[in-house]
C-alpha cells in the first residue's frame, strides 16, 4: 500500500512539473527613476520554461528580441506596439530585448535563462550607441561587466 501511494504521489509531481514555471512581469515605461524609455526591471534571471509577460504600462512600446542577441537557433519574438506579449523561454542563454521604436534611444533589457555564460559577442556589435551603453550598464550592474 505504501509503495502504491508513493508511486501515485511521484506521478502527480511529474505530471504537475510545469506548474512550477513562473511568470515574470516587465513594465514598458516612458520613464522611471533610472531615466527615459525603460523596461522595469531591465534585467531578469529566469529558469528555462519560465514566461515573461511584457505589460503595456504606457503607450507606444513593444518588446522584441534583438537580432543576434539570443541563443543559437532561437527564432525570436516580436510584439505589436501597445500590446502585451507573453513569451516562454526554454533555451538557456542571454536574450537582448528592445522596444522597436525606442531602440535608438536605448530602450533595452536583458534576460538570462538558466546558468548560461555571457557570450563574448553580447551585446552585438551593430547595436545603436545608446542601446549599447544601456546594455553595458545593465551587465555591469548585474555582475557581468567586461
Amino acid at each position: 500500500m505504501r509503495i502504491a501511494t508513493s508511486a501515485i504521489m511521484f506521478a502527480s509531481l511529474v505530471v504537475s512539473a510545469p506548474v512550477f514555471a513562473e511568470t515574470h512581469e516587465v513594465k514598458m515605461l516612458n520613464r522611471n527613476e533610472t531615466g527615459p524609455m525603460v523596461y522595469e526591471p531591465d534585467f531578469l534571471e529566469i529558469a528555462p520554461g519560465d514566461t515573461v509577460k511584457f505589460l503595456g504600462t504606457t503607450s507606444g512600446h513593444n518588446a522584441a528580441t534583438v537580432e543576434g542577441m539570443a541563443p543559437e537557433g532561437y527564432e525570436g519574438f516580436l510584439g505589436k506596439i501597445n500590446e502585451e506579449i507573453e513569451v516562454t523561454l526554454d533555451r538557456q542563454g542571454f536574450y537582448g530585448v528592445k522596444c522597436s521604436p525606442h531602440y535608438g534611444m536605448g530602450m533595452v533589457m536583458i534576460i538570462r535563462v538558466g546558468d548560461a555564460d555571457l557570450p563574448a559577442s553580447f551585446p552585438a556589435s551593430d547595436v545603436p550607441e545608446r542601446a549599447k551603453k544601456r546594455f553595458d550598464e545593465i551587465l555591469e550592474r548585474n555582475g557581468y561587466g567586461k
